[in-house]
């Protein structure tokens, strides 16, 4: 039975959640008390496991908040496909519910602001980067709010495992909430992340903080130490679990492979993340819903709130960067089923590498930012971005990064497409960065101890999130002492399958269209930024130091010796169906002033695949390109260290050869400059390995 300190208020609450549900349903402990708190106290915190029911804490809030004559619900979200669940199950409340985001077209955002002027808006569920544009803010200057409410909560806490740097900026909103009802959720939250959120919210926080067990997932560590044998195995085992699930990987190319073999092994998978558009991702996720899809292989983009009750197993391609984020993922499966799977495929050491690098390069260092301080401080009038790209050497990514965290603390703000400083001095917070990073190492560490224990691993894993007093499941593999469900061991005919589906791997140079300014176009006679010539799209073996060739390629670059047979042949196969589609009747190969393995590389293709080299082109004084650190930079190095060698004799069309791509701007250049020397060549590019993590 809730505990009420107002009965009047429980029997209303509890007449609304009989309209909903029917005269039995019955609120989950501890859900009335965050709606009494949401409906009676000034702060609220719900900390509650996957599918307990946060949200109908505050629609229901909501419709006797609106009942009495308060403001209209402000809901912040991190991302669209939260907001689209959130809007279907508030209307079955009878609430008008309007979502605001960067996707609303003009006239509807001018229609949505007319309706919240009016009050005719029961619930906003909106981002917090809409939420903090000027216009937006101007409205809601003229709005009545009745309750806020933070989604995902954990996302304002840089201590969370899913921190999210446009969070932290609703501390500015909190601080003029004094007299708005505000409730904050989340399903994963450590001590020290409640802790930080309840300082955040400010004031007396009441907090609702359940067991987070869920009782119809069982856990699993299935060694699988190389991606052949992740593939063997997700081929043999998803046909033998009933209804639809989720993989997850860690970069967007390994949910596009995965995905390509799933689907060549007769297992209906699409791949979800955000280089996909809009409208690939909602069409994917209709017909995940319509359970037309087995195996949505996924990175984490899709991850909070999302909600479909019937995923009966949601797998880990690889290693998660910590059980926080663990559970919040598995926390998809098993809603409303009485058995569903959460199975870690683990031992796989270059998973621990990428998250490693994630890890190590969350933060923006501080010469990053202190260089991108002096640079806005020698222009009174601000710098624009591009401007700011050009003039640091610094990688576009990490530029915007380290601007992101001067904003949010205050030291930088942009005004008229311009960033200036503020009147804040700028001191770089070098201990609670390092901090951090040191807490995130360790949380990745308790991951690897999880692959590794013989306890409850569902035990194991909510005692890291402050549930220290679950017993043991008793459905985990280690408390069964056997499989979760009868899987089998993928045979040798899997295995050769997924063997030759690795080898025929390729990942792909995609070509660039457009120069990085006027001032650095090249054969461009109008000074545009469009390319006149555009190499086709390349090919690369694999990424540097990932799987068994990878390593193998790191290995051999590092080495004196000569280049691995295997990798030789390999790569001939992989582009002889190229070299015949395009016509190539050369190769042509990068120079270095650098140890290489360039020349070598073309002149053993140039025998494997029957073509000559030209020695077309050659090497003029520059810095290492590998300390330019972005496209302004890198393109500018490569033009003035490349040339073409005088009246060299080019084919139509010219395999371009190099040892390693990241940027891809030195094979940009070099395209550019063999096309002055022949209108209308062909060039495809290829080099053995991508340093680029994607």
């Amino acid at each position: 039975m809730p505990t009420a300190r107002y009965p009047k208020v429980l029997a209303w609450a509890t007449s609304i959640l009989h309209e909903l549900y029917g005269s039995n349903a019955e609120f989950r402990p501890g859900q009335y008390e965050a709606i009494e708190s949401a409906c009676t106290r000034k702060r609220t915190l719900v900390v509650q496991r996957t599918g307990w029911g946060k949200s109908l804490v505050y629609f229901i809030a909501t419709k006797m908040l609106r009942e009495r004559g308060h403001g209209t619900t402000i809901v912040v979200s991190p991302l669209i496909s939260l907001m689209d669940n959130q809007l279907a199950a508030a209307r079955t409340l009878g609430l008008a519910c309007e979502v605001l985001n960067s996707t609303v077209e003009k006239e509807d955002r001018f229609r949505i602001f007319d309706d919240l002027r009016s009050s005719t808006t029961d619930i906003l569920f909106t981002t917090p980067e809409t939420l903090l544009t000027d216009d937006v803010q101007h409205v809601l200057g003229h709005t009545r709010c009745g309750l806020f409410v933070i989604d995902e909560a954990h996302c304002i806490s840089d201590w969370g495992h899913d921190f999210r740097l446009e969070y932290t900026r609703l501390r500015q909103v909190i601080a003029h909430l004094d007299d708005t009802r505000l409730l904050a959720t989340t399903a994963t939250a450590t001590d020290a992340v409640v802790d930080d959120i309840c300082r955040q919210l400010g004031g007396d926080v009441f907090v609702s903080r359940g067991p987070l067990v869920r009782d119809s997932l069982a856990i699993q560590v299935v060694q699988a130490p190389s991606t052949r044998d992740k593939y063997a195995w997700l081929a043999t085992n998803l046909p033998l679990i009933e209804g639809s699930g989720i993989v997850y990987c860690t970069t967007t190319h390994d949910c596009d492979q995965l995905a390509r073999f799933l689907r060549s092994e007769g297992i209906e998978s699409v791949a979800y993340h955000s280089q996909r558009d809009a409208s690939e991702r909602a069409h994917t996720l209709e017909l995940f819903n319509a359970n037309r899809i087995k195996a949505l292989v996924a990175t984490s983009a899709l991850g909070m709130g999302y909600d479909k009750d019937d995923i009966a197993f949601v797998v880990h391609f690889q290693l998660p960067s910590g059980i926080v984020a663990y559970y919040q993922q598995i926390g998809r499966a098993g809603r409303a089923l009485q058995h569903a799977y959460a199975i870690l495929l683990a031992g796989d050491k270059t998973d621990l590498k990428i998250q490693r690098h994630f890890i190590e390069s969350a933060f923006p260092t501080e010469p990053e930012t202190h260089q991108i301080v002096h640079l806005i401080a020698t222009e009174p009038t601000g710098i624009r971005f591009y401007d700011l790209i050009a003039a640091a050497n610094i990688r576009q990514a990490r530029v915007t990064k380290a601007l992101e965290f001067l904003q949010n603390d205050g030291f930088v703000e942009r005004a008229a497409g311009r960033y200036v400083l503020t009147d804040k001095p700028f001191a770089y917070d070098r201990a609670h960065y390092e901090e951090i990073t040191r807490r995130r190492f360790a949380e990745l560490d308790e991951m690897i101890e999880l692959t590794r224990s013989a306890d409850c691993l569902s035990r194991q894993v909510v005692a890291a999130l402050g549930d220290t007093l679950a017993p043991v499941c008793g459905r985990c593999a280690n408390c069964r002492g056997t499989n979760v469900f009868p899987m089998q061991v993928p045979s040798e005919d899997a295995l050769r399958r997924a063997s030759e589906f690795c080898d025929r791997d390729r990942l792909s140079i995609r070509p660039k269209k457009r120069w990085p300014s006027r001032d650095l176009a090249a054969n461009a006679s109008d000074r545009s930024t469009v390319m006149s010539h555009v190499n086709e799209e390349g090919l690369s073996l694999a990424h540097l130091g990932r799987g068994p060739v990878g390593e193998t390629i790191e290995a051999s670059l590092a080495s004196d010796a000569p280049l691995p047979q295997e990798l030789l042949e390999r790569s001939a196969k992989l582009l002889a169906p190229e070299v015949a589609h395009f016509h190539v009747q050369a190769i042509v190969c990068i120079p270095h002033d650098r140890p290489s393995h360039s020349s070598e590389l073309a002149e053993r293709l140039s025998y494997l695949l029957g073509i000559p080299c030209v020695d077309a082109l050659q090497r003029h004084a520059a810095q290492r390109q590998s300390e330019q650190l972005n496209r302004y930079y890198k393109c500018q190095n490569a033009q003035m260290a490349l040339s073409v060698r005088q009246g060299v004799a080019l084919p139509s069309a010219v395999l371009l050869v190099d040892d390693v791509v990241d940027s891809a701007w030195t094979l940009t250049v070099a395209g550019a400059r063999l096309a002055s020397a022949r209108q209308g060549i062909v060039v495809f590019p290829f080099a053995l390995a991508d340093a680029s993590y994607s």
